[in-house]
């Protein structure tokens, strides 16, 4: 399997001491928390992964910088993880379907974490949004125009549930858990999400930790919740379970 690593200001014996210090923390919301905590204003990179229908797939591991994609892929890899050598065998699960490092196998989709991640991962939108929720059924990789957002990908067709922002309330926010997976709902026929990011709660506060691209920030931050989703239409909510 090809390999391509920049680990940036961590070396391997540093990740080593994080991740056992992590799985000391039996919550998994904790740990994610103290986990994605690490990675605090890294810089902000789009597309470090390597692999099309044109390329071959190169298992990426890159702490310099972060996507919104790889940031919570490689926390959940380190969830579940003592070492760094089970860091990496983690990241192939997480990233792709049958521990098969290969573009057509990659979850590129949130929701694929739902389909493909179960035993590890499970959709609580409908639990946290009890009749706030909005259900779409969308043909994913699909575009309005018959082409498709990733060539060399089949399109799935999928029941998308979100939360709709407008009724975001506090009733919503009492059933949030920092840790939990969110995804911002997209309006656009082929995609599930057009962002996702990492929910820290502290009382009736909650923040969106996330790389974001935005220009003031280009970097992994803490962003009030609220606020960021103000003019989105909803948002998913993937749990990690015990």
């Amino acid at each position: 399997m090809m390999e391509h690593v920049l680990l940036g200001r961590w070396t391997e014996k540093r990740l080593d001491q994080i991740l056992v210090k992590a799985s000391a923390i039996n919550d998994p919301g904790s740990r994610i928390d103290f986990l994605s905590k690490q990675f605090l204003n890294t810089r902000y990179k789009e597309s470090t992964l390597i692999g099309d229908i044109n390329t071959d797939e190169v298992l990426v591991i890159n702490f310099e910088g972060l996507d919104c994609f790889s940031y919570i892929d490689y926390i959940e890899a380190m969830r579940r993880s003592k070492s760094y050598p089970e860091f990496r065998k983690n990241l192939v699960n997480v990233r792709y379907r049958c521990g098969e490092t290969a573009y057509k196998n990659r979850n590129h989709f949130f929701t694929d974490w739902k389909a493909f991640n179960s035993d590890f991962i499970i959709d609580v939108t409908e639990h946290i949004g009890a009749g706030k929720t909005k259900s779409v059924s969308k043909r994913l990789n699909d575009k309005d125009d018959g082409t498709l957002f990733l060539p060399g990908i089949s399109c799935r067709l999928r029941e998308v549930v979100y939360i709709r922002t407008i009724l975001f309330d506090k009733a919503v926010v009492e059933k949030f858990k920092t840790g939990d997976y969110v995804g911002i709902y997209s309006k656009i026929q082929g995609l599930d999400v057009s962002h996702v990011g990492i929910i820290i709660r502290q009382g009736d506060t909650v923040s969106m930790r996330h790389a974001s691209s935005v220009k003031k920030h280009r970097k992994v931050i803490d962003e009030d919740f609220k606020y960021y989703i103000g003019n989105k239409p909803g948002f998913v909510v993937l749990r990690p379970r015990d």
